[in-house]
């Protein structure tokens, strides 16, 4: 499988932690940086994330920053991406399984690595249920089907 990797500054080393865990699993890692731990701005490192998930060069992405917050609104920004922000491995799985999420954010100032690892397993073990999620789904990449049954 191949996945992207982002972070800001403050969870660089989180970043360099997890990369190297997903390598040893034997997936593809694209770092997309930073490339040291110097003050960057997490929507740059976001975007680039969410463009390589949304054109296909990554099958899923993995966001970090110091609360996950910042840099999950930035990937969310591309229509193509649904990045959930967990903290603990049922949110990672229900993530996948009831929303199709492509891509997991995580606050490096709030979880551990070992979490981070139960959280990113739990995240690639699960696949999309489809079913009565498909159509909710299908919704948040398109604003205005769910503007149109809202009436």
């Amino acid at each position: 499988m191949r996945i992207a990797i982002a972070s800001d500054h403050a969870a660089f080393d989180l970043k360099a932690e997890l990369r190297e865990y997903l390598i040893e699993l034997g997936h593809e890692v694209a770092d997309l940086g930073p490339e040291t731990a110097d003050r960057v701005d997490y929507p740059d490192f976001g975007y680039k994330l969410a463009s390589v998930v949304a054109d296909g060069t990554a099958q899923f992405g993995v966001a970090l920053c110091g609360s996950g917050i910042g840099i999950s609104m930035a990937v969310n920004r591309d229509p193509a991406l649904r990045c959930a922000l967990v903290s603990e491995p049922l949110s990672a799985s229900l993530a996948r399984e009831h929303n199709d999420a492509n891509c997991i954010a995580m606050g490096a100032r709030l979880i551990g690595l070992d979490m981070a690892k139960a959280c990113l397993d739990a995240f690639l073990s699960t696949e999309f249920g489809g079913g009565r999620h498909a159509g909710r789904v299908e919704k948040l990449s398109h604003p205005a089907i769910s503007q149109e049954t809202a009436r």
